[in-house]
């Protein structure tokens, strides 16, 4: 055989083996993460609703896993998120309540932190996010073209998302006027005005309602991105306040409830707050049904991982018109949005995978925001590049495999007068308030002048009282003491959210 002859078979081999490994990269899975914003652990027909249609989220649960206890990453919007995308859990933190920045946006990341979204942009994956983001304003390093996407639709700052047809949203760095009026999302009507005439709340609604708009550029990221892996991270603004939906889906649930108008409770207020409040879930069903077919019809069904669960709890129902306690939103758990009670930030969540997460499973096992990268990144076969963090893979319980329970779950809220709480399997210590009130009644910034801070934990078996009803700390104070230990240990300090009390 002459040389050339074997440079040539060299040539012939080394080509094939180079096609044999494309389709093993070409074949790591797409990531859908699908959260939703306020929603309640009983929102969805899934997890025990009955009033509110929601077939899709539903049909994702018939075919994947269904986590019983899995929880936020805190109990109100950007902190929670920013376990989600950092892996650590709130007492190490860079983000631990909501900061508003002015003129928009809120308290950034840092530059350079390593966030799920660009560890897999790192690893080649494409990056789109399509919804609110909350974790850095416009022109600081927390924006999400600075933080791991390469692609961005919807929201910068939470505020102006409270307003479901805003005058603007986000095309990655570009503000994209829409067709909408400006007004605020934050009015009340006149004194003495008829709260059951429809004209009061004409001038609430505009042309383009933000996440249909949005939903669309997540399904063309889909069809942009078939031939490699994708993470498309999908952060809804649905069901959170104000009140607002497009006319078509309000006359699905024309008439099915007995209604008293909402004042709002400081969003706008609404003539049939039930019928609103589930036609924005079911709006949002269609939004995931929508991608879920856009995975289908590019052939990636298989290829898919989907997640699904909520940020935080559902609001109180003073601000909602008593809409969320007649649809049992928070399920019967103590606590709503605010609060590290389970109502606050125990979420129904879902995670589907044809062919390699059990079809119509469920499990109990403990988890928290802060595993989700860590187990996104093993399923997607880059355990190797997770950084260190809080977060524990629950990848082999998504695959039906036995695993070590989690050791503990840690959480600290220093806001809605200071909370912290930590999950021993069913054990549950939470302290509700550590600043002591003023005499007003108000918690004080850093409690009242020369109070101690209340370090009293509560102490719950949610084996057996899942309402959290009776504390039953003092007939237990070997876990007491073992919660206080753990709560000591895992707060560290972070001048930007100072927790008087406990710093």
């Amino acid at each position: 055989m002459t040389a050339r002859c074997c440079l040539f078979l060299l040539a012939v081999v080394a080509a094939l083996g180079l096609a044999a490994e494309s389709p093993a990269a070409d074949a790591r899975p797409n990531i859908v993460f699908l959260i939703a914003d306020d929603l309640g652990y009983g929102d969805v027909g899934c997890f025990g609703q009955t009033k509110i249609r929601t077939p899709h989220i539903d049909a994702l649960a018939r075919g994947g896993m269904r986590l019983t206890r899995c929880y936020a990453g805190n109990a109100v919007c950007a902190p929670s998120r920013c376990v989600l995308m950092t892996g650590m859990h709130p007492g190490h933190a860079q983000v631990r309540n909501n900061r508003e920045v002015q003129p928009e946006g809120q308290h950034p990341l840092a530059a350079g932190t390593p966030t799920l979204a660009r560890l897999l942009q790192q690893a080649g994956y494409a990056t789109g996010g399509f919804g609110k983001w909350g974790l850095g304003a416009p022109d600081s390093a927390g924006r999400p073209l600075a933080q791991g996407f390469e692609r961005w639709f919807g929201y910068n700052c939470q505020r102006v998302a409270h307003n479901h047809y805003p005058t603007f949203l986000w095309d990655n760095e570009r503000r994209l006027p829409l067709d909408n009026p400006e007004f605020s999302a934050h009015q009340r009507p006149p004194a003495g005005a008829d709260l059951n005439d429809p004209q009061l709340y004409a001038g609430h609604t505009g042309k383009t309602y933000a996440m249909d708009a949005i939903t669309e550029q997540a399904v063309q990221f889909i069809r942009d991105n078939r031939e490699r892996p994708f993470f498309l991270y999908y952060p809804t603004v649905i069901p959170h306040f104000a009140l607002q939906v497009p006319a078509d889906a309000l006359a699905e649930y024309a008439g099915a409830f007995p209604e008293t108008p909402s004042l709002g409770g400081g969003y706008l207020p609404h003539r049939t707050p039930r019928a609103a409040y589930a036609a924005m879930i079911s709006r949002m069903d269609k939004h995931i049904g929508m991608l879920v077919e856009a995975v289908r019809s590019a052939g990636l069904e298989e290829r898919t991982i989907f997640v699904f669960t909520s940020d935080n709890g559902p609001i109180f129902d003073r601000l909602a018109g008593e809409s969320e306690d007649f649809f049992h939103s928070a399920a019967g758990f103590r606590g709503r949005k605010g609060s590290l009670y389970e109502g606050g930030v125990r979420e129904p969540t879902i995670v589907a995978w044809k062919g390699q997460i059990p079809a119509g499973s469920t499990s109990d096992r403990l988890v928290g925001f802060e595993d989700w990268l860590p187990t996104l990144l093993e399923l997607a076969g880059l355990r190797d590049q997770t950084p260190p963090v809080d977060g524990i893979s629950l990848a082999p319980t998504l695959k039906g495999r036995e695993q070590p329970p989690r050791p503990f779950l840690y959480r600290e809220f220093p806001a809605a007068g200071g909370q912290q709480a930590v999950w021993l399997d069913t054990w549950k210590g939470i302290r509700p308030q550590v600043l002591p009130a003023t005499a007003k009644g108000k918690k004080a910034a850093g409690g009242a002048a020369g109070a101690a801070p209340n370090l009293k934990i509560e102490l719950y078996d949610l084996a057996a009282d899942r309402a959290e009803t009776t504390d039953v700390a003092a007939k237990h104070p070997e876990i007491v003491a073992q919660i206080e230990k753990i709560m000591r240990a895992e707060h560290v300090a972070n001048p930007a959210f100072p927790f008087p009390g406990l710093d």
